[in-house]
């Protein structure tokens, strides 16, 4: 089984710590520092935190301009209400909005954008339907 430790500027760790703890996510401690938080998503899905000075540490290019969506991190959800409850919990914690949600029938997502700007997609699928479907780039 592979894992997923996914890496993410900051402006501050406790912030952030305080965030992902709301959406129900756990931080853990094993791979903190004193600019440096992690949060376990799920069994092999890990988001670490990386305040402005560690964050330098990591990048062998500049860092992508303030402002910009440099890339977007999706979650399965295990319903659309899933969905609906985890962006709530985000808007309610210092997140943002970030798009309207989408729904295809057999596909329903939603997202937002942490404190920090990074934007988060979580989408539930009816898998079986998707097949039936042609998947969302079929022809309508």
């Amino acid at each position: 089984m592979r894992m997923a430790f996914i890496n993410v500027p900051v402006a501050d760790k406790e912030t952030s710590k305080s965030f992902y703890s709301a959406l129900g996510f756990t931080p853990n401690p094993q791979f903190e520092s004193d600019t440096t938080a992690c949060i376990l998503v799920e069994e092999n899905i890990f988001v670490l935190v990386h305040e402005p000075e560690r964050w330098k540490d990591f990048l062998h290019s500049e860092p992508a301009p303030a402002g910009t969506t440099a890339f977007m991190i999706a979650l399965s959800a295990d319903s659309r209400d899933e969905c609906d409850t985890l962006k709530a919990k985000a808007l309610a914690n210092g997140g943002s909005e970030y798009g309207p949600a989408q729904d295809f029938g057999f596909m329903y997502g939603t997202s937002f954008r942490d404190p920090d700007g990074h934007v988060w997609e979580v989408t539930w699928m009816d898998v079986a339907a998707a097949a039936e479907a042609g998947g969302i780039n079929s022809p309508s």
